[in-house]
């Protein structure tokens, strides 16, 4: 069946603590979604973030990020009172991440002492015990040596002495409890959103990144699953080697998996991996699908990523191995990048759909092995992603041959429509899923660009507020999804206001 959605990561949501949450706003954008016909809401990675505040450089590949707590839902439960909430003056159109940082967590802690244990939570605890106390005396930890990573800290610990865990886990007793809490709260609150949106005929797509962060619990605490040497110091690290778009490539700087002991293991970690992450979403989007068949290996050392090879993954066995102990999940494959006739292998045996960008497949007249008319029908068709820019400001600069391609191609007859004709061309194409990100449907310029790759400061900070979800949109956006017969219940005819 032909379906659709929108991608709005969390911290995007609306409301008057400095960055979108689990609360009321998320629920309203639920509401929003299913008077708009879609079928899907995409979001990024859940995780907590760090330097750069990229939701794919994560403290832990299993907790969630509790600067989406709502606090609005702590004051209903009592935990916290309008009083607690000290903060930093709020631009509700920005997220500045560093005030966040000064301020959420002396709020939480105030709940977490009002916080009266229960059976839910013990639950909670038993339910998640292969990582969240870890995790937890990880983030503990980092605090008391004051934010430095986990290779920084003295060897005892850093290398996990049995004296050494002991020793700490009394010394941080009360801050590992807190950090318990927090996941406790932040779990919760996602799974009622969750549970909102499924019974609204809303599924959530979710978004796994391939790679870890280095300075993350998972590095810490399984050092034998990544390319680390003896004083667990990475060896080589992830990239992308030079292209078109950057002379140096792109050092990412993550940790390599070691496939060899994965394989010898069974691939109990991306196992155990995979079955936390179906159980957060509906489905699973895979960033960097390519690197499980060829990845970019580049030495530690390096300044750039001039200077990597292209290196063998695990290709079929993983997911093989994945679907014999799991069972069939719903998996969206990013196969955007170096996509190789072994990629395309990788895709037909496991089934997934890849991704197709209508940006993309517009970018050169003549250029391009299939234009949307040609997508094929196990795909998932976008706009544009996160790393890209709206499609307003990529029209805007783009070379004159190739405007004009668009302009035919999408048959606009207005540079100021643009936007639209490429949502529409994405609606029409041939995919069983169209997502558009909701900056295109705002029609929004460089103000709306989520990420630009390579670059840190200005990232992961745009946000809607309330009067972008307009019943005028609502109504536009179910009309087109009803026109490209992406809903599944085609009656109501909707009409637009002029």
């Amino acid at each position: 069946m032909r379906s659709s959605g929108i991608l709005l990561h969390i911290s995007s949501l609306p409301g008057p603590y400095g960055i979108g949450t689990f609360g009321d706003a998320a629920y309203q954008f639920i509401d929003f979604l299913k008077k708009s016909k879609q079928s899907y809401w995409q979001i990024l990675p859940l995780g907590p973030t760090s330097y750069g505040d990229s939701p794919y450089q994560t403290f832990s590949g299993n907790a969630l990020n509790y600067y989406f707590i709502d606090l609005d839902i702590l004051i209903q439960e009592k935990l916290l009172s309008k009083k607690d909430i000290v903060m930093h003056k709020v631009n509700p159109k920005d997220i500045n991440y560093g005030a966040l940082y000064e301020d959420r967590l002396p709020i939480l802690k105030k709940a977490f002492f009002r916080f009266e244990k229960n059976k839910a939570y013990t639950k909670f605890l038993n339910q998640h015990a292969s990582w969240l106390h870890d995790y937890a005396l990880f983030m503990s930890l980092k605090k008391f040596f004051e934010g430095a990573p986990f290779n920084q800290w003295p060897e005892d610990i850093k290398m996990r002495y049995d004296y050494a865990l002991t020793y700490y886990n009394d010394l941080l007793k009360e801050d590992i409890e807190f950090h318990k809490f927090l996941q406790f709260k932040a779990y919760q609150q996602w799974f009622l959103l969750k549970n909102y949106a499924n019974k609204k005929g809303i599924q959530i797509i979710g978004d796994i990144p391939i790679y870890l962060a280095y300075d993350s619990s998972e590095v810490w605490t399984q050092p034998q699953v990544f390319q680390l040497n003896h004083e667990k110091e990475m060896t080589n690290v992830a990239g992308v080697p030079p292209d078109g778009f950057s002379e140096d490539g792109q050092l990412w700087g993550n940790p390599l998996y070691d496939w060899g002991y994965l394989k010898h293991t069974n691939y109990d970690f991306w196992v155990a991996r995979m079955s936390s992450q179906s159980k957060l979403y509906d489905m699973i989007r895979i960033d960097h699908f390519i690197g499980f068949e060829h990845y970019y290996s580049i030495p530690a050392h390096e300044k750039t990523a001039r200077h990597g090879v292209w290196l063998d993954g695990p290709g079929y066995e993983l997911f093989h191995t994945i679907e014999t102990r799991l069972g069939k999940l719903n998996i969206i494959a990013e196969d955007l990048g170096r996509v190789t006739t072994r990629v395309v292998e990788l895709l037909k045996n496991t089934g997934f759909p890849g991704m197709k960008l209508t940006q993309f497949a517009l970018y050169d007249e003549g250029n391009n092995a299939s234009l949307p008319h040609g997508f094929p029908v196990n795909t998932v068709a976008y706009t544009g992603t996160h790393d890209n820019e709206t499609t307003k400001s990529w029209f805007k600069h783009l070379n004159t041959k190739t405007k004009t391609h668009v302009l035919r191609y999408t048959n606009t007859g207005s540079r100021e429509s643009v936007t639209y004709g490429l949502i529409k061309e994405t609606l029409k194409c041939p995919s069983k899923i169209a997502i558009i990100p909701f900056q295109d449907y705002l029609e929004l310029g460089d103000a709306g660009r989520m990420n630009e790759p390579s670059t840190i400061g200005k990232n992961w900070r745009f946000r809607t507020v309330h009067k972008d979800f307009t019943i005028q949109l609502q109504r536009k956006i179910a009309m087109l999804t009803k026109l490209y017969g992406r809903h599944k219940e085609q009656r109501d005819e909707i009409y637009i206001e002029s």
